[in-house]
């Protein structure tokens, strides 16, 4: 069974004002002072913006264990950011205006000073799932193929409605922020190992990316782990989510790696139209269409959902994990994503803070959610 873990980026937040405050640096000198004493701490890491944190899991080979994993993580972060009286959100975009605050490092500085406002607008927060391959030709191959259902998981995390304080209309917003990044999003087919590190030559070669690590593909190599890491999901507000998403990227990894040994080859929809599935994704999540995968024709996104949990079927059952991921898909379907409870809270309280006061309660719910929000 293949290896899974994510990377889970989360806003600190005001208890009170909802507000992303730029706290980062002191919780994670609180976090290694405790490592000092204890031997051991949360895994967490700063991120590109002081009002964000990551939290990372080890990999995992079970669903439950991950989903553990994560749970403990979030309220390890939470209770060290309630020392300075905040709170960690998961939450893909704020609800209320802020100006954000950069890490300091010579890296991040390059990036204010080379990508101006979209590097300063850039608080954005997203959940990156690592699955464990046996070699760069088998990731490659599978990044290939699992290119078209990727919009699919875009939709299914859906959690930034929101941004510079007003309603965006979006599902997830954070696709359109993060779409700004000249590398991000769909890539054409790479065909081999020497095709994917041929384009990365290219785009370091224009000058215009600062360097490897901003190659933000939808879906790429890990640079220090024997993983493939798909990156266009929002970081769910509630952690069973994750392990949804998580536990469908490894079914499409498997999927994935059976077709290319039985040689069927990858279906060749263009970059091009797959931005326009992932803009549909963004822009709607599960209330209204969706691209199919195989036909790029608009269909409910129920039905495309479905399509998804059947091409991955075998792999879920062969795993252990095709109830839990039903059970999950369902729950999903009948309350929404996170944008659907944002929205919720907003309509039902007329003020945005309540919107990321309310998150970080649900961030660190040691169940599964409600019903329908």
């Amino acid at each position: 069974m293949r290896t899974v873990g994510v990377e889970e980026e989360l806003l600190i937040v005001d208890e009170s004002t909802g507000r992303p405050e730029p706290l980062a640096g002191k919780i994670l000198e609180q976090v290694s002072a405790a490592r000092r004493s204890a031997g051991s701490g949360p895994s967490l890491t700063a991120e590109f913006k002081q009002e964000q944190i990551e939290l990372l899991t080890e990999p995992c080979t079970d669903l439950g264990e991950l989903l553990d994993r994560i749970r403990r993580a979030r309220s390890e972060a939470d209770a060290e950011a309630r020392a300075f009286g905040a709170r960690v959100a998961a939450l893909a975009t704020s609800p209320v205006p802020v100006e954000t605050h950069t890490t300091d490092s010579a890296r991040f500085s390059a990036m204010m000073d080379g990508y101006v406002l979209t590097a300063r607008e850039q608080l954005t927060c997203g959940l990156h799932v690592h699955v464990g391959i046996e070699s760069v030709e088998e990731g490659v191959a599978i990044m290939d193929r699992i290119r078209i259902w990727l919009p699919v998981l875009t939709a299914l995390s859906a959690n930034s409605p929101f941004w510079n304080g007003a309603d965006s209309g979006f599902a997830s917003y954070r696709t359109q922020a993060w779409s700004r990044w000249p590398t991000a999003g769909p890539q054409e087919i790479f065909g081999s190992a020497g095709g994917y590190r041929a384009l990365i030559g290219e785009l370091l070669d224009s000058g215009v990316p600062l360097d490897e690590g901003m190659m933000y593909f939808d879906v790429r190599l890990s640079r220090k782990h024997p993983t493939i890491e798909v990156r266009v999901a929002d970081v769910c507000l509630e952690a069973g989510d994750s392990v949804v998403v998580a536990g469908l990227v490894r079914a499409l990894v498997e999927t994935s790696a059976t077709d290319w040994q039985l040689k069927r080859l990858p279906v060749p929809t263009s970059a091009a139209v797959l931005r326009m599935a992932a803009w549909r994704a963004g822009r709607s999540g599960i209330n209204g269409t969706l691209l199919h995968p195989l036909t790029n024709h608009p269909e409910p996104a129920g039905r495309v959902i479905l399509a998804l949990l059947d091409h991955v079927r075998p792999a879920l059952a062969a795993d252990g994990d095709l109830p839990s991921i039903q059970a999950g898909l369902e729950r999903i379907r009948e309350r929404g994503t996170g944008e659907r409870r944002q929205r919720a809270v907003f309509e039902r309280t007329g003020h945005l803070a309540r919107v990321a006061v309310d998150a970080a309660r649900i961030t660190t719910w040691p169940r599964f959610g409600p019903g329908p929000y």
